[in-house]
């Protein structure tokens, strides 16, 4: 293992999740994205400010700033085509690649570390790592879809998507060792010994994503504030800019 090697790689995926991209969307229109609605710069507010255009492009290519990281080093080292075998440390490795991605864009080094609320890129970033936290963030993607058609609130989505991801991981890593896709497990102990072996990754994957859905509720919590004050902004109400808005514009 050449750590200096992996602290590129680490260094390389922060810059790319630091790349304002929501920021820059906006700057184009000569607005400040961060004057406006909840001043977040990711595509839920550039929705609103700008249009679901707008947001709809901010959100594709934050998710692809984060899957491209993380997939390129799971393809370079060789992780993802074996990924049936990956030991712990495997895990961790990768793992923080995508970790790395998620906090350049939750803190950008280009914004004085005010970034956006990492459920876009975050989400890009899981699929990278490929299949088991693409399968989970995709097991999320579905509780944030049901959510939302209820609640009609971002906020609240994100957290409730945020909080199933640590389940959709275990289903999938104790699914695939029962299915005989993983090939690292140690035995259980306990009244249940001799069932299934538990892979031995399981724990570097539930770690990981319950980190990940503790701090995208941490960036959320002006949300929950918003929505247990009555006053949080639904799904597809737009902020309106006007013309003579110096403060939003540069």
């Amino acid at each position: 293992m050449n750590w200096a090697v992996f602290a590129g790689w680490i260094a390389g995926a922060y810059l790319v999740g630091s790349i304002p991209v929501g920021y820059m969307i906006a700057c184009a229109r000569g607005i400040d994205i961060r004057e406006l609605g909840s001043g977040n710069i990711g595509a839920t507010n550039v929705a609103r400010v700008l249009g679901w255009r707008a947001g709809g492009v901010c959100l594709a290519l934050d998710m692809l700033k984060g899957i491209v990281p993380t997939l390129a080093y799971g393809l370079a080292t060789g992780r993802a085509p074996d990924w049936e075998r990956l030991s712990p440390l495997d895990v961790w490795l990768w793992t923080a690649i995508a970790a790395a991605v998620i906090t350049g864009h939750m803190f950008p080094v280009w914004l004085r570390f005010k970034g956006g609320k990492g459920v876009a890129t975050g989400f890009g970033a899981l699929l990278g790592v490929f299949p088991v936290m693409t399968v989970a963030a995709l097991g999320a993607m579905v509780v944030w879809l049901v959510s939302a058609r209820i609640s009609r609130q971002v906020g609240v989505s994100s957290c409730l998507a945020a909080l199933s991801l640590p389940v959709w991981i275990y289903l999938a890593v104790t699914g695939a060792a029962k299915a005989g896709l993983l090939r690292h497990g140690s035995e259980q102990a306990g009244p249940h010994a001799g069932a299934h072996p538990l892979p031995d990754c399981l724990r570097a994957y539930l770690v990981m994503s319950a980190a990940l859905a503790l701090l995208v509720i941490w960036k959320h919590r002006g949300n929950i504030a918003r929505t247990l004050a009555g006053t949080e902004r639904k799904i597809g109400e737009r902020v309106q800019v006007a013309p003579g808005d110096a403060a939003a514009r540069r």
